[in-house]
Parts: C-alpha cells; structure tokens; sequence
C-alpha cells in the first residue's frame, strides 16, 4: 500500500468515527425496568440519576382519594375509574419542582390496564385518564408518555377474544378500535400539545405475529394494535410523534438484526399501515435491549459475566448497533439489577455494565 493510498484509509477511518459521534449526538438513552421510580423518587434523587448513563428513564405516578384510598395511575387508568387533577396533585407537584441540567428524558408510564372494557363500550373516563396523563407530563416538562400496550390483565387487541366477536366481524372491531385510537391521541394532544407517544410496540408486533403479512390480523393476539395504531396515525397533528420502541429487539446480539428490523419497520410492514406515506413522517423508529435478557432462563451472575446472556462487551455492542439504526431513541431494561433504589444506590449492578453503556455512547 503506497503512503498515499495508506493515509487515505486513516482519513475515511477518522472520517466514519466523525460521522459516527456527530450520528451519536442525537440519540437518546432511556432506561426502563422494574427499578421504574415514582414521580417523588423522581423528584428526590434527580441529581444522582444525572450521573447515570442515561438521558431519562421511565417512571410511574400514583393517586391519591380524598376517602383516602391510594393506588397506581399508571396501572389503573385504562378502566372506568375517572381521575382528577386533584387526585394526582402530589405527582403534579414533584414534577414541577423537577430541576435537571440533563436528566431530562423522562417518560410517564401508562398501561392499557386493567382494561375490562369493550371497545364499544363507553370509554369516557379512558379519554379522560389519557388526557390528564398528558397534562401531567406537560406539567412537568416531560418530552411525553411510555405507552405500554402489552396485554397484563385482558387481551385487549386479540379480536378472538372481544365479547362480540361471534356476533361482529373483523372489519367492525378494526373500525371501533380506530376510532379509539383517534381518541386516544386527541386527548393526549389536548393535554400536551406536540408530545412524544413511546409505544413499546407499534405496526412491528402485529406484523411479526402475521408472519409478515401470512397471516390474517384476525388471527394474531395483538392484531387489533394495527387498527389502533392506524387512528393514532390518522389524528395526529403538529409536533406530535409516535415512536414504534420495537421490544423485539431485546435479545438482539447481531448488529445485521437491527439493520433488519429498520428495513422491517421502514418499509416491510407496510401492507398493515393504513397511511404509509402519514406513517413515515410522524413514526420514529426504535429499539429495546434487555439487559439482564431472559435470567430466569439465562440468570444474572455479578461474579462470573461470562455466564450472563449479555456480557458488557456484547451489551456495549448491542446497545451501540441499536443507537445506530434507530432514529433516537434506544431504551434499556432491567429486571434483575436496578440502576437506583431507595438508597440511591445501585443494586445487583456491576460497574462494567455502566461503563459499557458509557462506551456505548462514546462518553464516559
């Protein structure tokens, strides 16, 4: 190799780590797992969650009745039960009184839970629940809402199992759960004009369980997020964006996966998109990775990583691959280890794995 061909090769070596950090810069970190805080831990421990890897995390809030009964927004919002300001004025005042130099990408949790409704059922308090989640994030100058659709407490988006699915057929249920999902994000919107809706799944789901178009949506567990999704779609307006978190991709060790599943997302699943070209501009696309993959399966060893599914070299390489085919945002969940806890402090957690993250980043 002639010196000149030789320093040609050094400058597009350094030229790819250039476009590569400045590709970097953009990407956001979330972390979300069973370490999840409420709005006061929030509050209370921002400055110590500053110095964490991430860029924000995921956390839940809790209401309190005046009859003095108390429980979980997160989890009991999507029912009949209608919440107010009031009943969420501790979470109010936590997040505004946030104050954070970075730590600022955090995400309010809202399930589709308990979910013993129909979806030609009224669903007035649901409308009413979402758009004061949105107020609340709003309030705290939070960039939107983890929604989290997964099927805890009934199969929502399984038509199979709607009350009258003998009686209606497919096309009725997807056009009811439309409409729904227009709703949805009305309220969300009214509530916070120009918000981010994380979904941790979108299209990618029903498509995979169709196995990529084989099968009718009729027939998959989640078929009917498609029609959801399809209305939030069709109503969103402005800034607002969804953002499809491909929680598919947590056991994904190969960068060549990521790349896939971004060509999967891009362009793959369109056949179940109501609004395509609607679809690629207000749809970011995205990627979890799970850290402590499967351990009841695979367990978490802090002594010997080399047991773990995923060792901090092969989870900085993960997570690295993930920042670099996703659009911006790339979460991180946990189970096992915590990144806080009530001390402050980080539990079942080697500092490996937080240098990985760092590594990852291309910061330390």
């Amino acid at each position: 190799m002639t010196v000149k061909r030789f320093l040609g090769f050094i400058f597009g070596v350094f030229a790819s780590l250039d476009m590569d950090a400045a590709q970097m810069k953009n990407k956001k970190l979330i972390e979300f797992g069973w370490d999840e805080p409420g709005t006061s831990f929030l509050r209370e421990h921002i400055g110590e969650m500053e110095k964490s890897p991430f860029d924000g995390c995921v956390f839940h809030a809790d209401y309190v009745w005046p009859t003095g009964r108390h429980g979980s927004f997160t989890w009991e919002a999507w029912g009949t039960n209608r919440f107010n300001e009031q009943d969420l004025k501790g979470a109010f005042e936590d997040l505004k009184a946030l104050r954070s130099t970075r730590f600022k990408e955090n995400f309010l949790r809202l399930n589709t839970t308990p979910a013993r409704l129909d979806w030609f059922d009224n669903h007035d308090a649901v409308i009413q629940n979402v758009r004061l989640a949105a107020r609340l994030v709003r309030a705290g100058k939070c960039p939107g809402i983890l929604f989290d659709i997964e099927q805890y407490d009934a199969p929502l988006f399984d038509y199979r199992k709607q009350r009258d699915a003998k009686s209606k057929s497919w096309e009725v249920y997807a056009a009811q759960v439309r409409q729904r999902g227009r709703e949805v994000i009305e309220a969300f919107q009214e509530g916070c004009p120009g918000l981010t809706v994380f979904l941790t799944f979108g299209y990618s789901l029903p498509w995979e369980e169709s196995q990529h178009g084989k099968l009718a949506l009729a027939e998959c567990h989640y078929g009917l997020l498609a029609p959801f999704v399809d209305g939030m779609v069709d109503a969103a307006r402005g800034r607002t964006r969804l953002v499809d978190g491909h929680e598919l991709s947590y056991g994904y060790r190969d960068e060549a996966r990521f790349a896939a599943a971004r060509r999967t997302m891009e362009t793959g699943l369109l056949p179940i998109v109501r609004e395509p070209e609607k679809y690629r501009r207000i749809v970011s696309l995205g990627f979890g990775v799970w850290m402590d993959h499967d351990w009841r399966k695979n367990g978490w060893d802090v002594n010997d990583v080399s047991k773990n599914y995923f060792t901090p070299d092969a989870f900085q390489a993960s997570v690295r691959a993930a920042l670099k085919h996703a659009d911006e945002f790339v979460w991180v969940y946990t189970e096992t280890p915590r990144w806080w806890s009530k001390e402050g402090t980080p539990v079942n957690l080697l500092k490996a794995y937080d240098e990985s993250l760092r590594r990852a980043r291309g910061v330390r």
